[in-house]
């Protein structure tokens, strides 16, 4: 077939089967789109396991692309000066360059804390409502309801492993199967004190182990949701050319200023990693607090009951 007939073999399926051609293009778009995703989730996924390794080293990598960043814009910057023409408003340039690189800091700042804040309060909440069904279980005088009380101090010593694990570790899937089975031994334990004995006390430890697992999801939820990776790139790549556009500028008045400019680097770095830090459940020093688990499991003691007046 010549490459006339192909090109009409093509426009005639254009023209009476549109959708196999548009069919046809959607594909080829969602494979483009599926490759792009791909390398930036690989590129991401690098990059979480350098910090995993080591917060030093990804520190250290972010401050030698802001330094690189710099020298090449300076680099840049001092051969433009000596042509000294159309340099006369970068500086409004460069400066509106660091407003917006300040205002993502700010935004992603704002997220990242509110990562953090989200953990502990899910964390405390989870180990009061763990804390509140043990106690209903063991108030009530039935061989299941102390069955139930056991299986919560289990439950409780996963919930904790899961919360404490790092990332990629095998204890996360783990934790997260011992999780599950708890939970359907102690939904069945439960089933059958309601079938038996449907009381209020029964219906009140009822509601006590659903809040229990409701706060479950709601603190795996929470560690698992870590900052977007679109704005995580987004604050990388300002930061890229806010340093560019700093060095073009310093490169234009001839006067590098590169112990202050490192000064700036080593501090931006600094910003970064914290970010970083806090936006990540299982990386560096911000993590889930098990303290109010531990207190918990603290309280998990024989209770006296007194016995009845005569």
């Amino acid at each position: 077939m010549s490459t006339f007939d192909r090109v009409a073999a093509l426009i005639d399926l254009a023209r009476f089967h549109p959708d196999a051609v548009n069919g046809r293009d959607e594909s080829e778009r969602r494979m483009g789109l599926s490759a792009a995703n791909k390398t930036r989730d690989t590129a991401m996924s690098l990059l979480a396991d350098l910090a995993n390794w080591s917060l030093f080293a990804f520190a250290a990598l972010m401050f030698l692309i802001q330094v690189a960043a710099r020298e090449l814009g300076g680099f840049f910057g001092s051969r433009s000066a000596r042509t000294d023409t159309g340099n006369e408003g970068v500086g409004v340039i460069v400066s509106s360059i660091l407003g917006l690189l300040a205002f993502v800091l700010a935004l992603t700042l704002s997220t990242a804390t509110s990562r953090v804040a989200d953990r502990r309060s899910g964390g405390l909440e989870e180990a009061n409502a763990i804390g509140t069904a043990w106690l209903q279980a063991k108030a009530l005088d039935d061989p299941r309801a102390e069955k139930i009380a056991a299986l919560l101090e289990d439950y409780i010593l996963s919930r904790m492993a899961y919360v404490d694990a790092d990332r990629g570790s095998e204890t996360i899937k783990q934790a997260t199967e011992t999780t599950s089975a708890l939970q359907t031994e102690i939904w069945g334990q439960i089933s059958a004190l309601v079938r038996d004995r449907p009381d209020p006390a029964i219906t009140s430890l009822m509601n006590a182990v659903n809040h229990t697992f409701d706060m479950t999801t709601t603190q795996r939820f929470a560690v698992a949701l870590s900052l977007p990776e679109r704005m995580i790139w987004l604050l990388l790549s300002f930061t890229v050319v806010g340093m560019f556009a700093l060095g073009y500028q310093l490169g234009l008045i001839k006067k590098p200023n590169r112990g202050m400019a490192m000064v700036l680097s080593v501090l931006w770095t600094a910003v970064l990693v914290q970010i970083l830090d806090m936006g990540a459940a299982r990386l560096g020093s911000y993590r889930t607090d098990l303290q109010p688990y531990q207190w918990t499991v603290e309280s998990f003691s024989a209770i006296p009951v007194p016995s009845a007046s005569p």
